[in-house]
């Protein structure tokens, strides 16, 4: 005993700790190709959702298949070439606060309250054959406590839901977090974005939406008890079928819908 070392106990946590760390960091590593590999999964899972296509009973690669993603430069509503910007390698929230990629938004501006926005952004084409049916556009903004993020399927005439998924978001449960639920989704499902004026006409509404009359068209009823949530849905609506989101690849579908037909 009077030969052991009053620092003994210490090296021997030390080298217990460094092996602990050594293998939490292999396991971090080792497992990252399979998180990677469910995110993905959990990405086109939401994706076929918001398009109505999703089946508990089918892989979902088989029934991603169908569906092509594609880069569109927000201020020109153009498809950007993938030798350019790959899909596949495409990350929007970090090319958002990019100095290259992104841009600040001033408060005028700033309808969802995301801060910078990304000069590019994905979009899901559901084809049937060479023919699109639907345009799946992920839009995210500020809720209640977080930041709410979605897919919202448009129809192939550029003005008609047909489906949304809210995949991710930090909103109280059972007010905010119902924007979860499959049954509000569903009311989504044929409302119309723009009005004839052109400007955005869908709108997430405080209480009941309206049944009859031009509105019924476009009115989304609000989250109970969810207030400033509701706001947020409304907001991040607005800015994302805006001159600053998805209306300049709507304008440029249409004029190339006129020039080849």
């Amino acid at each position: 005993m009077a030969d052991d070392s009053p620092l003994k106990p210490f090296y021997s946590v030390l080298v217990l700790a460094f092996v602990c760390s050594a293998l939490v960091a292999g396991a971090v590593v080792g497992l990252q190709p399979l998180q990677e590999a469910n995110r993905q999964l959990d990405r086109k899972k939401n994706i076929l959702a918001a398009a109505g296509l999703y089946r508990e009973d089918q892989p979902i690669d088989r029934l991603f298949a169908g569906v092509e993603t594609r880069v569109v430069e927000l201020a020109t509503g153009r498809y950007v070439p993938e030798d350019r910007l790959a899909p596949e390698s495409y990350n929007q929230l970090k090319a958002a606060l990019s100095a290259e990629m992104g841009r600040s938004l001033d408060a005028a501006e700033d309808l969802a309250r995301i801060r910078r926005l990304e000069k590019y952004s994905l979009v899901y084409l559901v084809k049937q054959g060479e023919t699109v049916q639907q345009y799946i556009l992920p839009v995210r903004g500020k809720g209640l406590w977080s930041t709410m993020f979605a897919y919202v399927a448009v129809d192939a005439d550029l003005n008609r839901i047909r489906g949304v998924a809210f995949y991710e978001h930090g909103e109280t449960p059972g007010l905010g977090g119902e924007v979860e639920n499959s049954r509000w989704q569903r009311l989504w499902q044929g409302k119309r974005i723009y009005a004839e004026s052109g400007e955005v006409g869908i709108k997430v509404v405080k209480g009941k939406a309206a049944t009859d009359g031009v509105q019924a068209a476009y009115e989304i009823d609000g989250l109970s008890g969810a207030s400033l949530t509701t706001q947020g849905v409304d907001r991040l609506l607005h800015f994302w079928f805006g001159d600053d989101g998805f209306k300049p690849f709507f304008k440029q579908l249409r004029q190339e819908d006129t020039s080849n037909g």
